[in-house]
């Protein structure tokens, strides 16, 4: 397992436009999310709102079997639900296809488990 924590900017005025885009991934679009998920090998997912000073960003932590090929994988693929992904991902975080083609540079520097693993 593999797991990677980064951000993403929302761009100016696209909190709510990210909100609608979360609401649906987590309620009718919710099946194809998680066969989306597990075709990319994703095991864990965690997205959360950040608001700063600075700006606003999602949090996003991920776990899956290879989390590059995830990446590589999600960028390049016709599924229909990815290809509506990835336009969300373009139009809440200026994120493109080229972009995530590899995951964002991260170093993991704390990595605790309760059970020790």
């Amino acid at each position: 397992m593999s797991c990677i924590s980064w951000f993403a900017p929302i761009l100016p005025g696209k909190v709510d436009a990210w909100k609608a885009f979360t609401a649906e991934v987590n309620g009718p679009r919710r099946p194809d999310h998680a066969r989306s998920r597990a075709r990319l090998g994703v095991t864990r997912e965690v997205a959360s709102l950040v608001q700063t000073p600075g700006g606003d960003f999602v949090a996003v932590f991920q776990e899956a079997e290879d989390i590059a090929k995830a990446f590589e994988l999600l960028a390049a693929s016709d599924d229909p639900y990815d290809v509506w992904f990835r336009q969300g991902l373009l139009e809440i975080h200026g994120l493109t296809s080229e972009q995530l083609a590899s995951p964002p540079p991260a170093e993991l520097v704390v990595d605790f488990r309760a059970d020790g693993s």
